[in-house]
């Protein structure tokens, strides 16, 4: 079975049955943001509690993870581990039809159970990607990157800066300065 899909099989429907496991599983592609997330392929150790309700499984998971992402202002890496708490009510097939046919909206938000499975990897992005900074900085009063040289900005000497002239001036600079072969001038 892949990594966060886990068997069922085993776990009693009778209401109060606990599973517990431990799981070590590749993290998923794009679990996270555009600029910020868990690499895939990284480890994730998941310790999980699944109980058997009257409607479905309740999953209750630890997941330990390591987030690595990149300082919006300056390119520098960000790497930062992270544990994420899951707490998710599964829903059977059948549970899920009775709110829909009640005019229920939200139902098909809700997680279903497959047959035999409970898939843990939708609500772990769930529970991660809304923690993620949207904007992830190394710290709040980053300077950033130099506009001309492209070199980080705290790496430079004090008053750094370069000569920007205005190409469209390059015509009238060339008549303020005198040319040396000019003798008339």
């Amino acid at each position: 079975m892949p990594g966060l899909v886990i068997d069922i099989a085993d776990l009693p429907r009778a209401t109060g049955s606990v599973k517990t496991l431990e799981i070590t599983a590749p993290a998923p592609a794009d679990l996270g943001a555009g600029v910020i997330g868990v690499p895939e392929g990284s480890d994730l150790g998941i310790a999980v509690t699944l109980t058997s309700m009257d409607d479905g499984v309740l999953a209750q998971a630890s997941a330990d993870l390591h987030i690595h992402g990149e300082c919006v202002r300056c390119l520098r890496d960000l790497d930062e581990d992270r544990t994420v708490r899951i707490d998710e009510l599964y829903f059977l097939p059948e549970a899920v039809k009775a709110q829909q046919d009640e005019g229920d909206e939200e139902a098909e938000e809700l997680y279903v159970l497959g047959e035999t499975t409970l898939d843990l990897e939708p609500a772990l992005r769930d529970a991660l990607v809304p923690t993620l900074p949207f904007r992830p900085l190394c710290r709040p009063d980053c300077p950033g990157l130099c506009s001309q040289c492209g070199e980080r900005m705290e790496d430079l000497e004090e008053g750094h800066h370069h000569e920007d002239l205005d190409p469209r001036w390059s015509a009238l600079a060339a008549l303020a300065s005198p040319d040396p072969d000019d003798e008339e001038a």
